[in-house]
């Protein structure tokens, strides 16, 4: 048992340091004192954090995954164009024997 505990807590520890390495830690603290300064508390909380952090709040992220899809499906077509015209151009291109 003192053996699973040792290692959660090296997991633990490797996870905090990486999250300070990686500057989370300063970031998050940045904001949780935004926040505690910010003379009128927001009613959403989690709205004011993400636009701290610079991500706006009011996208649709359903609206934008369908978007992704359709642009994916074009992208695809027009590359099967391409393809289909390249073929042809070959095909219309004299040898060069």
């Amino acid at each position: 048992i003192k053996m699973s505990f040792q290692t959660t807590d090296s997991k633990k520890e490797e996870f905090r340091k990486y999250l300070e390495k990686s500057g989370v830690i300063d970031q998050l603290t940045r904001v949780l004192v935004g926040l505690y300064e910010e003379p009128e508390k927001p009613n959403n909380a989690i709205d004011f954090i993400k636009r701290y952090l610079g991500t706006p709040s009011d996208i649709d992220v359903d609206t934008l995954r369908n978007e992704y899809e359709a642009l994916k499906e074009r992208n695809a077509e027009l590359e099967r164009q391409v393809e289909e015209l390249t073929r042809e151009l070959e095909e219309l291109r004299p040898s060069e024997s």
